[in-house]
């Protein structure tokens, strides 16, 4: 009899049979309000009509044109509306399926357009499992250890993080932007540098948000020295921060996005873009693949579009986060064990932390199977795992926000007792 590896560890125990907008169901027809959104994948909710029609319309039709052997209209009709929302002058795609792949397709291109080896990466990045993607990742050990060697031209820079490092966050982008300087001067020349990759919020990192003023020192050393800025919006794009990209509140123009997640509702899809300029520097054969840019999910990404925008998602995500900051805030204030709320839009953090200051990874993993226990799906992130996340999805409404702050502070309450 065939089973699951054994080192896949379920967040919960919940057989999901259903999904239906904000909601999971189990076999027993038990309701969870979702607030993982598959990792942030769901972002039109479970099974939104409008998705649902599309992708059911879709395979009807078409459903895997291999995008190197036959063009179909999904993809040209993607294309020309992501040209639409993406930052100005980023008009060259390339798609895969995974946000891992898209990762690697960036690094490819960031070596390739640049003709440099290095790239440097920010302490707690997450930038997915693959082989290249893993190299760039340092959000936990585990997702390094006992594969190396790992691939090299890696230089990690500190992250401004001001609650860990225990400054403001001025002083902790001061510090972090002299240590990258630093950087240049003893480990990676930048003339040897390609690129740095940046997730506007780290993710697995803990639901970090960048300071706009670090985004806007990674921009002017990108520029000073020639190498590629390349923003990771896997799981912070499409709406997810508040804003339709995660960097919009920097007032930085990356030189590569990377997207995924949420760009199709559940459906495996994940692309890059660039200008044209740097696009087309990419060496003849270094993109490919069999599955990137299938018919079915470049349909249902084009729903996803619409609903985001005809429902005004991105300005909703922005007006129920920060109701659930405010919720999520009240609870901490009541528990001094969440050292720290922080996040932006509907992708916040509540760091546990124990009174000598140390992570308490132990009393957030009580909160989160109380959580679902309570009927609230959640998870886990950091580097100790001491960060309960909440990630609905961008259709969530006042009373389901209000909803999961209750189920909350009941969880964390049974958690700290």
């Amino acid at each position: 009899m065939a089973e699951l590896s054994p080192i896949l560890k379920q967040a919960t125990p919940v057989v999901a049979a259903r999904g239906e907008g904000a909601y999971i169901y189990d076999e027993d027809d038990r309701r969870y309000l979702d607030f993982t959104a598959g990792i942030g994948v769901t972002s039109t909710g479970h099974c939104h009509p409008r998705v649902v029609a599309a992708a059911q319309e879709q395979v009807a039709t078409l459903i895997h044109g291999q995008y190197t052997t036959v063009m179909h209209r999904p993809l040209l009709r993607l294309t020309e509306r992501l040209g639409e929302v993406l930052p100005q002058g980023l008009d060259r795609l390339f798609y895969v399926n995974s946000g891992s792949e898209a990762v690697e397709a960036a690094l490819r291109l960031s070596r390739q357009a640049t003709g440099r080896q290095n790239v440097i990466v920010l302490q707690g990045s997450f930038h997915g499992r693959t082989m290249g993607a893993a190299s760039l990742t340092t959000s936990g050990v585990r997702l390094r250890a006992g594969i190396g060697p790992l691939m090299p031209g890696v230089v990690v820079s500190p992250f401004p993080h001001a609650y860990r490092l225990g400054m403001s966050e001025a002083d902790a982008v001061a510090y972090a932007l002299r240590e990258l300087d630093y950087l240049f001067s003893t480990v990676t020349s930048p003339r040897d540098t390609a690129a740095v990759f940046v997730e506007p919020v780290l993710g697995e990192g803990g639901y970090v948000p960048v300071p706009d003023a670090f985004f806007q020192g990674l921009r002017e050393r990108a520029d000073q020295h020639g190498f590629l800025l390349v923003a990771d919006e896997v799981q912070t794009g499409f709406g997810r921060t508040g804003t339709f990209w995660g960097h919009e509140p920097s007032g930085v123009r990356p030189d590569v996005v990377i997207t995924a997640k949420g760009l199709a509702s559940g459906f495996p899809l994940s692309a890059i873009a660039a200008p044209a300029s740097i696009m087309e520097k990419a060496w003849p054969g270094s993109q490919g693949g069999t599955y990137g840019g299938n018919a079915v999910s470049c349909a249902a990404a084009l729903a996803t579009l619409d609903v985001i925008q005809e429902e005004g998602l991105v300005e909703n995500a922005a007006r129920m986060g920060e109701r659930l900051r405010q919720g999520l805030e009240r609870v901490a204030k009541a528990n001094p064990v969440i050292g720290d709320v922080r996040g932006r839009g509907l992708m916040i953090g509540s760091e546990f932390t124990a009174a000598d200051g140390t992570a308490d990874g132990a009393t957030a993993q009580r909160a989160q199977q109380a959580a679902v226990k309570n009927g609230l799906l959640l998870l886990t992130c950091a580097p100790e795992a001491n960060v309960v996340r909440m990630i609905p999805p961008l259709i969530v409404t006042e009373d389901q926000v209000d909803d999961a702050v209750s189920l909350w502070e009941a969880s964390v309450k049974e958690a700290v007792s």
